[in-house]
């Protein structure tokens, strides 16, 4: 705060959160608590925030929390121009990008614009320690999601995949030690450090083929935003990888085993990870949807092209929570 001479800070941070940020924040002069989060960022709350950012005369942004508070502080900034020092609390990465997202009548619309990368951020394992265990499952899954689709984004090149691999790794790594040991700093350490190396793997590379789905998923069905990405995973990676032998040879290296798809679904057994859609709120009837919202936004970089058919099918899989092997011969 010294550092950028601020006056006039404003913390954001949720409900959940406060008690982190109270701590975080007790040695500056806060003129403003926020706590109106919503994941997704709801055009609203946006405006609200940016409102009451103007009325206070706002002119440092500390945001503390997980993707949801960080996306508000970015939708502050990104009309304001106003700093943000971000202080995450999960594996969500969007910290380290300069991607925002915003959600108007069910529909999320992402764009990308250097005034929301934040200033500085501050990682500290210890202020990870509340999150309980399936969240940072989630959470630390929807982190290797941006590994993964570092491989083949509209703008990958071998440092995102040198990135993105070393990210897998340290997730690997990590989010079962969390499981183990939740209290321990180890696993956590291991996790931030996957999160923050897949953010700017992903933030380099793009959003490919993943995220357009998840993202039309989350903004029309507002379905909860790291468990999405943990389920869809899989299955996206079983369909492009036949299609990307060097990317899913990478991937695999990464996990340590011959096949991309059996290290994530061994990872993924550990974790007792997120299994299918229909248990977060998506259901069958809604897929015709879905293809018709998804298949425009894939990028033409995807190795695998998608069509009516084989998206139709990979949707049913997720949503049922079959083996995601079944896509790879579509």
């Amino acid at each position: 705060v010294e550092r950028f001479g601020a006056q006039k800070v404003m913390v954001i941070a949720s409900e959940f959160e406060a008690a982190i940020a109270r701590e975080v924040s007790a040695g500056i002069d806060v003129a403003l608590d926020y706590d109106d989060v919503a994941p997704h960022v709801p055009v609203e709350k946006a405006e609200k925030a940016r409102a009451a950012a103007a009325e206070h005369g706002i002119d440092l942004l500390v945001c503390v929390g997980g993707g949801s508070t960080t996306g508000l502080a970015k939708a502050i900034a990104l009309t304001t121009g106003i700093p943000i020092v971000a202080v995450p609390t999960t594996y969500a990465g969007s910290e380290a990008t300069n991607v925002w997202g915003l959600t108007e009548a069910a529909r999320k619309t992402t764009g990308v614009d250097d005034k929301v990368l934040p200033a500085t951020v501050i990682y500290d394992a210890a202020l990870t320690l509340s999150l309980p265990v399936d969240l940072s499952v989630a959470s630390g899954l929807n982190g290797m999601a941006h590994c993964i689709d570092s491989m083949w984004g509209p703008r990958a090149d071998p440092i995102n995949q040198a990135l993105g691999a070393e990210g897998i790794r340290a997730l690997n790594q990590g989010l079962p030690l969390i499981t183990q040991d939740p209290a321990g700093l180890d696993g956590r350490e291991q996790a931030l450090y996957g999160a923050y190396l897949s953010a700017v793997a992903f933030a380099s590379a793009g959003s490919g083929m993943h995220h357009k789905i998840c993202h039309v998923l989350g903004g029309t069905w507002n379905m909860p935003h790291a468990q999405t990405h943990a389920t869809v995973l899989p299955y996206v990676l079983a369909f492009n990888a036949p299609a990307a032998p060097a990317a899913a040879e990478r991937i695999a290296a990464a996990f340590g085993t011959e096949n991309p798809v059996d290290g994530l679904n061994r990872l993924r057994e550990t974790l007792n990870a997120p299994k299918a859609l229909k248990d977060y709120g998506f259901a069958e009837e809604n897929i015709p949807e879905a293809v018709d919202l998804i298949l425009p936004v894939i990028p033409a970089s995807n190795p695998r092209t998608a069509t009516p058919e084989n998206l139709t099918a990979l949707l049913a899989a997720a949503t049922a929570g079959d083996d995601p092997k079944t896509l790879t011969d579509l």
